[in-house]
């Protein structure tokens, strides 16, 4: 059973050489990076998973992103991701503990008054519909660079809320 602790207590190193095991050393190329540069991630949102031996078996951050429509307007965002697993520690369910540990942390935060920010990741939809991510808001949206319209994926209580076009990328306060 994995335990989830604050990713901020687990060795920078560690965790870099995880992200490199886990999607390659050319990693900092991808869009999702370049949608987040330049940001500081949320370290109450950020968590890591240990394994019985209290190895890093896998880490998740989120990040404080924004959609700017058209007319210039900033809508924030939370940007899920990395979700890294160690390959040889996948499919035991590390990936579920961080989503559950992230987006738990994440609703707990929301009131009546003030729902969650809506959350965007790049991910396998198969994978992320099991906590309401969808691509249908998305597809009207832009990114720094190429991604795969169907990964493009936001969770939100009311997706209507979300303009139907912009462009993803760091927030600016």
């Amino acid at each position: 059973m994995p335990t989830i602790v604050p990713l901020d207590a687990v060795p920078t190193a560690l965790h870099d050489a995880l992200l490199d095991s886990a999607f390659g050393p050319d990693r900092t190329s991808r869009t999702a990076y370049r949608i987040r540069e330049g940001l500081q991630r949320l370290d109450a949102l950020s968590f890591a998973a240990l394994d019985d031996e209290e190895f890093l078996a896998g880490t998740i951050e989120l990040w404080p992103v924004s959609l700017t429509d058209e007319d210039g307007k900033q809508y924030p965002l939370l940007m899920v991701g990395p979700v890294a697993v160690a390959p040889a520690r996948q499919n035991e369910g590390y990936g579920r503990a961080l989503m559950a540990a992230a987006l738990g942390a994440v609703d707990g935060l929301a009131t009546p008054d003030a729902p969650a920010l809506p959350q965007v990741l790049i991910g396998d939809p198969d994978y992320y519909d099991k906590w309401g991510f969808v691509a249908a808001p998305t597809a009207g949206w832009d990114t720094p660079g190429p991604v795969e319209r169907h990964r493009l994926l936001v969770r939100c209580t009311n997706p209507s809320v979300l303009p139907t076009r912009g462009m993803l990328g760091p927030w600016r306060s």
